[in-house]
């Protein structure tokens, strides 16, 4: 039984704001030491899945050069191994992909090429630890020609997702994509199928002719619903999709709580990764470190609290850290206060500056949708200089240096 895994990475990410400016989605750092990709491709060695084709299209420089060949996740093979799929344009007018059907229906000589006979389509953009396995043994038992993995969210949520009705045997019966109404249920889809290949060959090319930008959700899960045996696979692990900044950060925060679910040092099933060399982190004679994550690489003389750093950040004498996300090589400076704050790589934040300042929480007025819960986001590269008060729902865009600074910057408000 050859399995082919088609991990869907081309996602540009908007929702998370100036952290996808640079980099697509899948590629954004988590948990210090990774990026959000490294868990579906860990779940795919941990499951013995290594025929992994990764679909690229936004901004894929940094996505590529981290996973490379494969290496870290053990793919650097001659017999399957990782391949990286990128949108071209040829004699049959391919193009930029236009929905997440139709990058894989421009990638069906991928799949004939594999001769696969159950194909696996992830997102590369979610948190969580599945073995594929029990998900595969579900659509052989089912006789499926597609299975989907489901689980249930809060009611409040729905319309965020695709939302799911089954029968007793589970057999997939209704499907709606993000339901305004609340009133279909709390199944949702993960993103997560198994087709059998030629099932899904013959339905996209058929499917294709109708709806020109093809996506499983609305037109090829729908159609395959009436047509054959569509099943659901229940999941109830942890799985979030971090796809907005209120889910990133909430979730970085919730992996510094011992009683997380998502436990990121089992060793038998662990999460791997393109990691530098760095030196072990170093924690100064005035350093307090409290419930946080430091990497590699770190040196710390301040205070550290409730934290996520990545390799590489130094904590000056008299800075404190808190309930904050600081990426690689970021340079925090004496006395600064860093309070709910994201701050990208390589980053200079300018001694005694206050980063997440104050108790008023005005939506920010640039993206109104994305920083309403007061959480201050800085881009990668910037230089910010000493002294200044940054408010809450800020945004600094990446490379801002410290000429774009006129004095201290109001909540709310970009620069």
């Amino acid at each position: 039984m050859r399995v082919v895994a088609m991990i869907m990475a081309g996602g540009e990410g908007t929702r998370l704001s100036v952290l996808s400016e640079k980099r697509a989605k899948p590629s954004v750092p988590f948990a210090g030491k990774y990026r959000i990709i490294d868990f579906t491709l860990s779940n795919c060695v941990n499951s013995g899945i290594f025929d992994v084709a990764v679909l690229t299209q936004y901004r894929p420089h940094s996505l590529n050069e981290h996973i490379g060949i494969g290496k870290p996740w053990d793919l650097d093979r001659n017999r399957g191994g990782a391949k990286l799929l990128q949108p071209y344009q040829g004699r049959d007018d391919q193009s930029w992909y236009s929905g997440t059907a139709d990058a894989i229906l421009q990638n069906i000589s991928y799949i004939e090429d594999q001769r696969a006979d159950l194909v696996l389509i992830l997102s590369g953009d979610h948190i969580y630890k599945m073995d594929y396995r029990d998900m595969i043994a579900t659509h052989l038992r089912q006789q499926a020609d597609l299975t989907v993995a489901v689980m249930h969210v809060p009611l409040g949520q729905t319309d965020r997702f695709g939302i799911m009705t089954t029968d007793a045997a589970d057999r997939v019966v209704e499907f709606s994509e993000k339901p305004k109404a609340r009133d279909k249920g709390t199944l949702a889809s993960m993103g997560i199928y198994i087709f059998d290949a030629n099932m899904l060959i013959q339905r996209l090319r058929q499917t294709s002719a109708e709806f020109p930008s093809l996506d499983f959700g609305k037109h090829v899960i729908p159609t395959m619903i009436a047509k054959d045996q569509v099943f659901a696979h229940p999941f109830d692990g942890y799985w979030v999709d971090v796809g907005t900044v209120d889910s990133y950060w909430e979730t970085s925060m919730e992996l510094l709580d011992p009683a997380c679910t998502l436990d990121l040092f089992d060793d038998d099933w662990r999460i791997h990764t393109r990691s530098e060399e760095r030196p072990p982190a170093k924690l100064g004679p005035q350093s307090h470190v409290q419930g946080s994550m430091v990497c590699n690489g770190c040196v710390v003389r301040g205070t550290v609290e409730h934290s996520v750093l990545s390799p590489g950040v130094y904590i000056s004498p008299g800075a404190v850290v808190r309930d904050s996300i600081v990426m690689t090589d970021t340079w925090i400076g004496p006395g600064a206060v860093l309070d709910r704050v994201i701050v990208d790589k390589n980053v200079v934040v300018g001694a005694n500056v206050q980063l997440g300042f104050g108790d008023d929480n005005p939506p920010n007025r640039a993206q109104p949708d994305k920083l309403t819960t007061g959480i201050t986001v800085v881009g990668k590269g910037a230089h910010i200089p000493a002294g200044i008060h940054i408010g809450r729902n800020v945004v600094i865009n990446s490379d801002r240096d410290e000429d774009a600074f006129h004095g201290d910057v109001a909540s709310g408000e970009s620069i």
